[in-house]
Protein backbone atom coordinates (compact mmCIF):
# COMPACT_ATOMS: atom_id res chain seq x y z
CA UNK A 1 0.00 0.00 0.00
CA UNK A 2 1.25 3.53 -0.37
CA UNK A 3 1.35 6.22 1.43
CA UNK A 4 1.04 9.14 -1.12
CA UNK A 5 -1.46 7.45 -3.70
CA UNK A 6 -1.18 7.97 -7.26
CA UNK A 7 -3.79 10.74 -8.22
CA UNK A 8 -4.80 9.93 -11.39
CA UNK A 9 -8.70 10.18 -13.41
CA UNK A 10 -8.96 7.35 -15.35
CA UNK A 11 -11.96 4.85 -16.70
CA UNK A 12 -10.42 1.94 -14.17
CA UNK A 13 -10.48 4.05 -11.05
CA UNK A 14 -11.79 3.23 -7.62
CA UNK A 15 -15.30 5.22 -8.37
CA UNK A 16 -16.22 2.13 -10.63
CA UNK A 17 -16.72 0.22 -7.07
CA UNK A 18 -18.24 3.77 -5.31
CA UNK A 19 -21.02 4.56 -7.87
CA UNK A 20 -23.27 1.40 -6.89
CA UNK A 21 -23.57 3.55 -3.27
CA UNK A 22 -24.76 6.39 -4.81
CA UNK A 23 -26.87 5.28 -7.46
CA UNK A 24 -28.61 2.54 -6.00
CA UNK A 25 -30.73 4.85 -3.19
CA UNK A 26 -31.57 7.69 -6.19
CA UNK A 27 -32.94 4.20 -8.67
CA UNK A 28 -34.91 3.74 -5.77
CA UNK A 29 -36.06 7.09 -4.22
CA UNK A 30 -37.34 8.05 -8.04
CA UNK A 31 -38.91 4.76 -8.35
CA UNK A 32 -40.63 4.27 -4.77
CA UNK A 33 -41.56 7.72 -4.02
CA UNK A 34 -41.29 8.40 0.52
CA UNK A 35 -39.06 5.46 0.43
CA UNK A 36 -36.96 7.37 3.05
CA UNK A 37 -39.58 9.60 4.50
CA UNK A 38 -39.97 8.38 7.67
CA UNK A 39 -35.66 8.18 8.42
CA UNK A 40 -34.26 11.04 6.10
CA UNK A 41 -35.44 14.12 7.80
CA UNK A 42 -32.80 15.36 10.52
CA UNK A 43 -34.97 17.48 12.39
CA UNK A 44 -35.77 15.17 15.21
CA UNK A 45 -31.71 14.37 15.72
CA UNK A 46 -30.16 16.69 18.45
CA UNK A 47 -26.95 18.52 17.64
CA UNK A 48 -24.63 16.02 18.38
CA UNK A 49 -26.40 13.73 16.20
CA UNK A 50 -26.48 15.97 13.60
CA UNK A 51 -22.89 16.82 13.50
CA UNK A 52 -21.69 13.17 12.96
CA UNK A 53 -24.79 12.69 9.98
CA UNK A 54 -23.07 15.73 8.61
CA UNK A 55 -19.55 14.60 9.09
CA UNK A 56 -20.69 11.53 7.40
CA UNK A 57 -21.69 12.74 4.24
CA UNK A 58 -18.76 14.81 4.57
CA UNK A 59 -16.39 11.74 4.39
CA UNK A 60 -18.50 9.97 2.02
CA UNK A 61 -18.09 13.00 -0.66
CA UNK A 62 -14.49 13.31 0.34
CA UNK A 63 -14.18 9.54 -0.24
CA UNK A 64 -16.17 9.54 -3.42
CA UNK A 65 -13.67 12.63 -5.35
CA UNK A 66 -10.63 10.93 -4.06
CA UNK A 67 -12.63 7.87 -5.93
CA UNK A 68 -12.48 9.71 -8.98
CA UNK A 69 -8.55 9.84 -9.37
CA UNK A 70 -7.64 6.74 -7.39
CA UNK A 71 -6.85 4.23 -9.85
CA UNK A 72 -7.61 0.77 -9.19
CA UNK A 73 -4.21 -1.75 -9.03
CA UNK A 74 -5.21 -3.93 -11.60
CA UNK A 75 -3.16 -7.26 -12.14
CA UNK A 76 -1.17 -6.39 -8.35
CA UNK A 77 -2.27 -8.93 -5.33
CA UNK A 78 -3.95 -5.98 -3.44
CA UNK A 79 -6.56 -5.79 -6.28
CA UNK A 80 -6.90 -9.51 -6.20
CA UNK A 81 -7.76 -9.12 -2.48
CA UNK A 82 -9.96 -6.13 -2.37
CA UNK A 83 -11.73 -6.68 -5.53
CA UNK A 84 -14.08 -9.77 -4.14
CA UNK A 85 -14.42 -8.49 -0.53
CA UNK A 86 -15.45 -4.71 -2.13
CA UNK A 87 -18.49 -6.69 -4.69
CA UNK A 88 -19.39 -8.69 -1.52
CA UNK A 89 -20.26 -5.87 0.15
CA UNK A 90 -21.50 -4.38 -3.24
CA UNK A 91 -23.78 -7.42 -3.45
CA UNK A 92 -25.42 -7.30 -0.15
CA UNK A 93 -25.92 -3.58 -0.84
CA UNK A 94 -28.49 -4.85 -3.88
CA UNK A 95 -30.13 -7.01 -1.73
CA UNK A 96 -30.77 -5.10 1.04
CA UNK A 97 -32.03 -2.50 -1.71
CA UNK A 98 -34.38 -4.97 -2.69
CA UNK A 99 -35.41 -5.60 0.85
CA UNK A 100 -36.37 -2.35 1.24
CA UNK A 101 -37.69 -1.79 -1.83
CA UNK A 102 -40.33 -4.84 -0.98
CA UNK A 103 -41.72 -3.42 1.90
CA UNK A 104 -44.95 -0.97 2.14
CA UNK A 105 -43.63 2.67 2.85
CA UNK A 106 -45.82 2.74 6.03
CA UNK A 107 -44.19 -0.46 7.90
CA UNK A 108 -40.54 -0.92 8.91
CA UNK A 109 -37.99 -3.20 6.97
CA UNK A 110 -38.01 -6.66 8.53
CA UNK A 111 -37.80 -9.44 6.29
CA UNK A 112 -34.30 -10.74 4.10
CA UNK A 113 -31.08 -9.52 5.54
CA UNK A 114 -33.21 -6.99 8.12
CA UNK A 115 -34.12 -10.37 9.88
CA UNK A 116 -30.57 -10.64 10.83
CA UNK A 117 -29.57 -6.89 11.39
CA UNK A 118 -31.58 -4.00 11.91
CA UNK A 119 -28.71 -2.21 9.97
CA UNK A 120 -27.34 -4.43 6.79
CA UNK A 121 -27.28 -1.32 4.55
CA UNK A 122 -24.77 0.30 7.37
CA UNK A 123 -23.06 -3.10 7.58
CA UNK A 124 -22.68 -3.60 3.46
CA UNK A 125 -20.75 -0.07 3.25
CA UNK A 126 -17.60 -1.69 4.96
CA UNK A 127 -16.87 -4.46 3.36
CA UNK A 128 -17.94 -2.20 -0.05
CA UNK A 129 -15.79 0.70 1.01
CA UNK A 130 -12.73 -1.55 2.52
CA UNK A 131 -12.80 -3.59 -0.17
CA UNK A 132 -12.48 -0.56 -2.84
CA UNK A 133 -9.30 0.59 -0.43
CA UNK A 134 -7.41 -2.61 -0.56
CA UNK A 135 -8.21 -2.99 -4.19
CA UNK A 136 -6.72 0.68 -4.71
CA UNK A 137 -3.67 0.31 -2.71
CA UNK A 138 -4.59 3.27 -0.84
CA UNK A 139 -3.90 4.09 2.59
CA UNK A 140 -5.48 7.19 2.10
CA UNK A 141 -8.93 5.71 0.74
CA UNK A 142 -8.72 3.25 3.61
CA UNK A 143 -8.68 5.71 5.82
CA UNK A 144 -11.45 8.01 4.80
CA UNK A 145 -13.73 4.16 4.39
CA UNK A 146 -12.81 3.56 7.65
CA UNK A 147 -14.10 6.93 9.44
CA UNK A 148 -16.88 7.02 7.26
CA UNK A 149 -17.89 3.19 8.51
CA UNK A 150 -17.98 4.40 11.98
CA UNK A 151 -19.90 7.57 11.30
CA UNK A 152 -22.10 5.73 9.39
CA UNK A 153 -22.68 2.85 11.80
CA UNK A 154 -23.72 5.89 14.90
CA UNK A 155 -26.17 7.03 12.04
CA UNK A 156 -27.41 3.61 12.07
CA UNK A 157 -27.88 4.01 15.97
CA UNK A 158 -29.74 7.30 16.28
CA UNK A 159 -31.88 6.18 13.31
CA UNK A 160 -33.40 3.57 15.21
CA UNK A 161 -34.83 6.37 17.68
CA UNK A 162 -36.46 7.82 14.53
CA UNK A 163 -37.86 4.53 13.38
CA UNK A 164 -39.46 3.66 16.84
CA UNK A 165 -40.95 6.87 16.51
CA UNK A 166 -42.39 6.39 12.89
CA UNK A 167 -43.64 2.91 13.51
CA UNK A 168 -44.20 2.32 17.47
CA UNK A 169 -45.13 -0.71 19.05
CA UNK A 170 -44.47 -2.73 15.37
CA UNK A 171 -40.32 -1.37 15.44
CA UNK A 172 -39.88 -2.16 19.16
CA UNK A 173 -41.04 -5.73 18.45
CA UNK A 174 -38.45 -5.52 15.72
CA UNK A 175 -35.67 -4.03 18.30
CA UNK A 176 -36.63 -6.90 20.64
CA UNK A 177 -36.06 -9.82 18.07
CA UNK A 178 -33.32 -8.45 15.90
CA UNK A 179 -29.63 -8.03 16.59
CA UNK A 180 -28.37 -4.59 15.91
CA UNK A 181 -25.29 -5.59 14.42
CA UNK A 182 -25.19 -8.95 12.83
CA UNK A 183 -23.53 -11.77 15.47
CA UNK A 184 -23.51 -9.15 18.67
CA UNK A 185 -26.32 -9.58 20.73
CA UNK A 186 -29.62 -7.53 20.73
CA UNK A 187 -29.17 -4.36 22.58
Amino acid sequence: MSAIPVFEIGVWNVWLLMLPLFLIPAVMSSIKKGLFKKTESTANLSRREKRVFVVSKIVLVLAFLCSIFLPLRLGMLWFYIGLPISLLGIAMYIIVSVNIADTPVDRPVTRGLYRYSRHPMYIASIPALVGAGIASASWLFLLLSVLFVITHLMNGIFEERLCLEAYGSVYQDYLDRTPRWIGLPKS
